[in-house]
Formats: C-alpha cells, structure tokens, sequence
C-alpha cells in the first residue's frame, strides 16, 4: 500500500466544539509516527476505551487520536529489521489512543520497541480476546509469584468477576493451578464463572468486612474494585499472600489500616500494565501463549464488535453492565 491509500478509522477529538468521535477517512501518513505499518486484524474494547470514546474520562493526552489501546494485526511495512513483511505482531498500551494512534483503525503505525511478535500457541484474534484486559490479570499473577505467592497459600479472590479482567484473571489463575474465588455483584453469571475455572463464586457482602483484620479466608487477590472492597480483601489474606490491585471500577480510594502489613505481612501490589518493560513483557505473553492460557478463552470473548458498532459498546461499560469480553473485528 502506499502513504496515500484511505482507510478508516475510530477518531476522537476535544476541541473548541466539545468532545465527539466516529468513523474518518485517514492515510498512513496522517498516523502518528513509527517503525512499523500494520495492517490490523482486530483490536478490543476496555474500561479505558469507554471512556476515551465517550468523553467521560481524561485518557488522550492530545487531540485527535484514533481510540484503541490494544491492536493485532500483520506487517505491511517496516523500516525495523527485526520486523518483516507478513509478521504477526501486537501492542498493548504504550501509548496507544493516549499519547499516539491507537488500535480503533484499519491501518496502523507502530514504534517497533513496543510491538510483540505473535507468541506461537497464539492466534491474533485470541491475542485480542486477551489484550489488556488479559495481559494485566497475567501481570499480577507473574508479579505475586515473583513475591512468593503460591496455591499453597490457599484460594485467590477475583473481585469483579465477570468484567474483562476478572473474567480472564479468574481462568488464567485456575490455568495456573490456583484454586480461584470469584466475587461479583451478578449472582446470575455463577454458572459461566464456573465454567471458567471458579471453585467457588461469592457475593460482594459475603466478603465485605469493617474489621480492620479478620478471619484469614484467601491465600491472595486480584482486586478490581478498590473502596471497601479492597480494604475488606486485605483484612483477609493469609499470611505472606500479595493482594494486586489493577482497577479502580467501584472507587479509587484505599479504606484499610496498616494492620494487615504489619501483622500478617501481607503485600499490596500495583499493577501498572501500560508501560510493562519490554522483558517482562515478552515473558507474560509468552505465558499467556502457553502455561496460562485460559481453557476457554473463546467462552469469556461475549461479543464481537466492528468500528460502527463502538459507540453502542461504550455506554453499558461504563454503567457497569460488562460481561466478558468485546473485541473489535477491522
């Protein structure tokens, strides 16, 4: 293709006339710059992207962009030698639909340092159905076993379950031989997070607590949640288990005491995916490709979406009615 060959693409601006995004004509040399054109196969839809879609949050640093902050797709162009003609490759975060183009476009333009050649074991459509939402649910596990968390600590709490994170931390944990916990408000999704690995499935009031240290119930946690809810996971981790927290989808604030650290030793892990260095990286999506994979990657993908269809997709995200995951077919 050459630079002057039209595509579309999900465009959002902030101007003078207010917030607004849709379907735009663009060129490869509109695209923020990069070592490597990509010709996209599909990208996916996270609590990140609502919001940038929508306007209700602050996530471009600049305008306009194309939105999408994961992509997947095949080589066309590269000036990287690292990267040839036909190559499958992905990108998560890095920047994408914040600081440069994102994933939301028939074409587009990647820095080579952050793409990932596709891991054998991978296609680029379950590369997508994983995306960020997969990779920071993986992140946290690598990052707790790296502080010593082990199935023998005892079970994993997932706080909202059936969201994209929740859902996939909830299979990849099992995956990894972790006895797993699901909590989540939809008691009607019980049977769907048991089919992706729960032993158990646990309402939100079964495990809210105003103890600052209660009954040890969890070996460790992924929390998606934050407010209360964090707080009570924390009063109840076991011993030496790390509680991850990588959402903030019912509060942003940490309601705890320093009793769990100090008594118990419990570790409180930030999980920070955007800009993961690029060794631990490789080495979670390669886990993700293989170890981790969760059994039924395709049952947590509940819907597949195309460009036009995005401002649908946004709004009940944002209303908390999420179910699985959404990928975005280019």
């Amino acid at each position: 293709m050459t630079d002057q060959n039209p595509f579309r693409a999900f465009r959002i601006h902030s101007d003078v006339s207010g917030h607004r995004a849709g379907i735009e004509s663009m060129t490869v040399d509109t695209l923020s710059p990069g070592e490597i054109v990509i010709k996209t196969a599909y990208s996916s839809v996270n609590y990140k992207d609502a919001l940038a879609g929508t306007g209700q949050g602050k996530i471009l640093r600049t305008f306009p962009l194309n939105g999408g902050i994961d992509v997947a797709g095949h080589v066309v162009a590269s000036s990287d030698p690292k990267f040839r003609e036909g190559d499958a490759v992905l990108c998560t975060g890095c920047g994408l639909s914040e600081t440069r183009d994102g994933g939301y476009s028939e074409i587009a333009r990647l820095e080579s340092k952050w793409a990932i050649a596709l891991p054998d074991g991978l296609s680029l459509r379950e590369s997508m159905i994983l995306g960020t939402a997969g990779f920071t649910a993986a992140l946290a596990l690598y990052r707790m076993q790296q502080n010593g968390q082990s199935p023998e600590l005892g079970p994993i709490a997932v706080n909202g379950a059936t969201g994209g994170v929740g859902s996939l931390a909830t299979a990849i944990f099992a995956r990894a031989g972790y006895l797993v916990h699901a909590i989540s408000g939809k008691a009607e999704h019980g049977d769907y997070l048991r089919e992706l690995g729960a032993s158990a499935v646990l309402g939100r009031d079964a495990v809210l607590t105003n103890k600052p240290m209660d009954t040890a119930r969890f070996g460790g946690a992924l929390d998606n949640v934050g407010g209360p809810m964090l707080g009570a996971l924390l009063a109840q981790i076991a011993p030496y288990g790390n509680v991850a927290s990588c959402g903030l989808a019912g509060s942003p604030t940490l309601e705890a005491t320093v009793m769990p650290f100090i008594i118990r030793g419990v570790s409180l892990l930030g999980i920070a995916s955007a800009g993961t260095a690029r060794d631990i990286r490789e080495a979670v999506w390669s886990h993700l490709a293989s170890d981790w994979k969760p059994a039924a990657l395709e049952r947590i993908c509940t819907r597949e979406a195309s460009l036009e269809e995005l401002p649908e997709v946004f709004p009940p995200m944002l209303a908390g009615a999420s179910f699985g995951r959404t990928i975005v077919k280019l």
